[in-house]
């Protein structure tokens, strides 16, 4: 069980360090970034997957933690 939520923790890892960030560049993440950063952004293509995968991994990860606290 541990080894599973190792792999699967690694795996989480990397694909939230693939994502393409939301500020654009080192200033707008002190400065906090432009107001329309909750706005509508359709994800397409490779984003859209990997968000998907990220989501369903920390799905995963969120259960098999739960079950291996009992």
């Amino acid at each position: 069980m541990k080894t599973f939520l190792l792999i699967v923790s690694i795996l989480l890892i990397i694909l939230v360090l693939l994502q393409s960030g939301r500020a654009e560049g080192p200033t707008s993440i002190i400065s906090g970034g432009s107001s329309d950063l909750f706005s509508k952004r359709k994800e397409r293509g490779s984003e859209l997957i990997i968000s998907r995968i990220t989501l369903f991994l920390g799905l995963i990860f969120f259960l098999v933690c739960l079950i291996a606290s009992f």
